[in-house]
């Protein structure tokens, strides 16, 4: 059963819409599994229905939101844990879920195909997927070779009022790209600054700040901003299924790749169902069918070449080296400070002249 998009519900209102949900479904389901996931509902709807297919006692639910929504609504559910099953998010927010013991260890059968550094040292997450973030834009408006190029392009004043942000106080995606961004300014001078004044002159070029990735979406196929920052995957399944009029750059001097997670949620009252399940979509062929249909690049190094895409296989993307377990240690802060001195206050700091 489809539990749809709650962005915009309170915490309270879902976790009854849950309960209440719980009694329904189709005929002969004796089980029921509870995945929180910013993954969208595409691909999510997808598993659920080859998983029932292949599981006819079992009803997966899925609730469809941001990554920071997802780790405080588990969070918040500590002492009575709604889901069963975490799929995706930036290894960031495993690793502090991790820290505040709210995943249960578990070793999947590919324990050994994946690299070290993707990975819980303890078990608690795997990562499935690796998320480069571009710079998209609405191709209706802009060429590609007059698309920002590059990070510090996006701060030029020609783009003033013409980007569109996802509000990354919610966004697991949009957290890491602005930590990222600072922790690298930090690593030069020792002293976060420099990020925040980058910041600020996004801030002075921003539109606006979406509540959702559908809103951003929205609002940039229908020309009321003409670029963002977001994931390539996402921009490419908007563009090839929706029709959107998006393209998208990566930035020339190497991009940030975030490791999107798995990882199964502690006091899961299904705990064996979601085992099952997270093996189900991490198997070999979901992965390849999730990087063919989905244009998620998996993480799994035994996958055959070949069934890849060959936009994965052949292009060439420099990632930026970012000290992650730095940028985890002051996230919080940082966007804090992003919040309460930054956010809105782009214009007074660079002025008004466009």
């Amino acid at each position: 059963m489809r539990i749809v998009s709650d962005r915009i519900l309170p915490l309270a209102l879902a976790v009854t819409g849950i309960l209440f949900l719980s009694g329904c479904g189709r005929k002969g389901v004796t089980k029921k599994l509870i995945i929180y996931s910013p993954h969208g509902k595409e691909m999510l709807s997808e598993f659920e229905k080859r998983y029932e297919r292949l599981h006819s006692d079992v009803d997966v639910q899925w609730i469809d939101m941001g990554s920071q929504d997802v780790y405080d609504r588990i969070r918040t559910e500590r002492e009575n844990p709604q889901a069963d099953l975490w799929w995706g998010a930036p290894s960031t927010m495993f690793l502090r879920a991790e820290k505040e013991s709210l995943l249960e260890p578990y070793v999947p059968s590919w324990d050994t195909a994946i690299d070290p550094a993707y990975k819980s040292k303890g078990g608690y997450w795997y990562g499935t997927f690796l998320t480069p973030e571009v710079i998209a834009y609405n191709s209706h408006l802009i060429k590609k070779e007059g698309a920002p190029q590059d990070w510090d392009d996006l701060v030029d004043r020609k783009w003033r009022d013409k980007i569109l942000i996802r509000y990354p106080l919610a966004s697991g995606t949009m957290r890491g790209v602005f930590a990222s961004i600072i922790a690298r300014a930090y690593s030069r001078t020792g002293k976060p600054e420099d990020g925040y004044t980058w910041l600020l002159k996004l801030d002075a070029n921003t539109k606006s700040y979406t509540a959702d990735p559908t809103q951003l979406y929205l609002k940039l196929a229908r020309e009321e901003g003409e670029i963002t920052i977001w994931d390539m995957p996402d921009i490419v399944i908007q563009e090839m299924q929706n029709g959107y009029p998006f393209g998208y750059v990566i930035p020339k001097s190497g991009t940030v790749v975030l490791t999107e997670g798995i990882g199964i949620v502690r006091g899961s009252r299904n705990k064996e169902l979601a085992e099952d399940f997270y093996e189900f979509v991490t198997s070999k062929a979901s992965m390849i069918l999730q990087a063919n249909d989905f244009y998620r690049i998996p993480t799994r190094k035994d996958l055959d070449q070949s069934a890849l895409p060959s936009w994965m296989t052949q292009e060439k993307i420099t990632v930026l080296d970012v000290d992650w377990s730095f940028a985890l240690e002051h996230e919080q802060e940082w966007l804090r400070y992003w919040d309460e001195k930054i956010k809105g206050r782009g214009k007074e700091y660079v002025g008004d002249v466009r």
